[in-house]
């Protein structure tokens, strides 16, 4: 007698590299003979977790505790927990949630089926974490969530020592993949009706470093930094040359790593598009430099001045940090002075978080709640007051629009769909009179501006329809999209949609 196979269900916290593991775990429990859950209760429950926030910890053993019940319930039932918290906390996890069957690190996510497999017939809770990587994630069975727009990973780790964060301690060195494998992989998802792709890294400009050397970096790579050019400007070029690729965009970027060949590269490849996440985290030099962020204000500033002269429609988003240890008032004006020259079109702020094991935990200076909460809401009021200015430049432009899947939460009561701009903003539009599906291009005039989006309510003058609409139209009838996706940037037209920033690289 044939049984039923089991089901899955992941959750997902942080960043973009944890969102694109999260395909990556989809795909090795589906090559096992799992399926996701649809509206039942699943078999096994992944917690991809994310430890840059304060209040990571405890957002996790929340959410185990309320799954505690539900395992009694559920005979056979399995929880397993991977990610930047499992690879720091280890056997702590165990210890605080011995009903917790696997545990495994950001090195090693290929080990999840066997370890639940192990768990299952030892009947005793898995923990293994790798100090490096064991396998390269991108050449691990996907489930992507999105037919029409993908994320590519072209390293992992970080070499950086920012003193706020944990990342590099849990992620590892900079690794780097060949471009040839690179661009392998992007031609695979255009084949498959991929439109859009994200070039994903921890450190995503500083790609060729972990090569070492240039002179012992593969040819390829010799080849693309021909002409004194950096290996991630040759690595946007090259993706110029990929046919039927419309849009290339990347994240995150440290303004330390950011050449003028890569500005010339984003201006002359069309598929390249025009906006750029570039993280600040502060506008104080003397706080950069506590930070041990190796820019200043000067230079933040300069970037910024020639991405706008070399691409004049960009639009700049960034991540700032309010009220790090030793942030005086005078500080905290200096960011506001950034903002306020740098007009982003729109921010990602947070609060100091004090992470436990991070050099800035145990400074001197730690600032009172009540003033980081003062001067957070001063900066969220500026940024929203540029952001609507910004939008507001829009009003009347054409744009051509990638459909997107479920990013206007109220586009069903306002009959609109939604699409992102080739800028990344956010476009709600009247539904056309012919047939659009996600992954098809439309063409669209914005009437209305507002903070965080724009509306274009007139009747839509072009639809193309694209092989990316196609592939989308082909994945109906088939799972659902994964829920539970904790974002911490901007989205490309995916499906998953923050619910709160959990963003602390670069």
């Amino acid at each position: 007698m044939e049984t039923a196979p089991r089901t899955y269900e992941i959750r997902t916290y942080g960043c973009q590299m944890n969102v694109h593991d999260s395909e990556r775990l989809s795909g090795l429990l589906e090559a096992a003979g799992y399926v996701r859950a649809e509206d039942t209760e699943p078999d096994v429950v992944v917690f991809n977790t994310c430890a840059v926030r304060e209040n990571a910890d405890n957002r996790l053993y929340g959410n185990l505790g309320h799954l505690r019940p539900v395992k009694d319930g559920h005979p056979g039932m399995q929880i397993a927990v991977g990610g930047c918290l499992a690879q720091k906390d280890r056997d702590t996890i165990i210890k605080r949630a011995p009903w917790v069957d696997v545990v495994f690190g950001t090195h090693n996510i290929g080990s999840l089926p066997a370890l639940l497999e192990r768990a299952r017939v030892q009947s005793e809770a898995q923990v293994e974490i790798e100090e490096s990587l064991v396998t390269f994630p991108s050449t691990l069975p996907t489930r992507r969530e999105s037919p029409y727009a993908a994320w590519v990973s072209i390293s992992v780790g970080c070499n950086n020592t920012c003193t706020f964060c944990i990342v590099p301690s849990l992620r590892g060195k900079e690794k780097d993949r060949r471009p040839g494998e690179i661009l392998a992989e992007i031609e695979a998802l255009v084949a498959e009706g991929v439109l859009e792709i994200t070039l994903l890294g921890q450190n995503v400009n500083a790609y060729g470093s972990g090569f070492g050397a240039l002179s012992a970096a593969p040819d390829e790579v010799r080849a693309m930094t021909r002409g004194g050019n950096t290996a991630f400007a040759g690595l946007l070029r090259a993706c110029g040359g990929v046919e039927g690729l419309e849009r290339v965009r990347f994240t995150s970027p440290h303004p330390k790593d950011f050449t003028d060949d890569v500005i010339a590269a984003m201006a002359e490849t069309p598929n390249v598009m025009p906006s750029l996440h570039m993280p600040l985290q502060s506008g104080s030099d003397a706080v950069l430099r506590a930070m041990r962020r190796s820019y200043r204000q000067e230079r933040y500033l300069g970037i910024i001045e020639k991405v706008r002269a070399a691409i004049p429609d960009a639009a700049i988003t960034t991540d700032i940090i309010v009220g790090f240890p030793g942030e005086t008032e005078a500080d905290f004006e200096e960011t506001l002075h950034v903002v306020r020259e740098a007009r982003f079109s729109s921010a990602f702020t947070f609060q100091y978080s004090r992470r436990p094991g991070t050099p800035a935990a145990t400074m001197d200076g730690q600032l009172p709640k009540e003033v980081v909460q003062e001067r957070y809401e001063r900066l969220v009021a500026l940024q929203e007051e540029i952001s609507w200015e910004e939008n507001k430049k829009q009003l009347g432009r054409t744009l051509e629009l990638l459909v997107a899947e479920g990013e206007g939460r109220k586009d069903e009561a306002t009959r609109r769909l939604s699409g992102r701009a080739p800028d990344n903003r956010l476009v709600h539009f009247a539904v056309p009179a012919e047939p659009v599906r996600p992954g098809d291009m439309v063409t669209v005039e914005v009437t209305y501006a507002a903070p965080h989006h724009l509306v274009a309510d007139k009747p839509v003058p072009a639809v193309r329809r694209t092989r990316a609409g196609d592939a989308w139209e082909a994945r109906q009838g088939g799972n659902g999209g994964q829920k539970g996706v904790s974002l911490g940037m901007p989205s490309i037209g995916r499906p998953a949609q923050p619910s709160s920033p959990g963003h602390g690289c670069s």
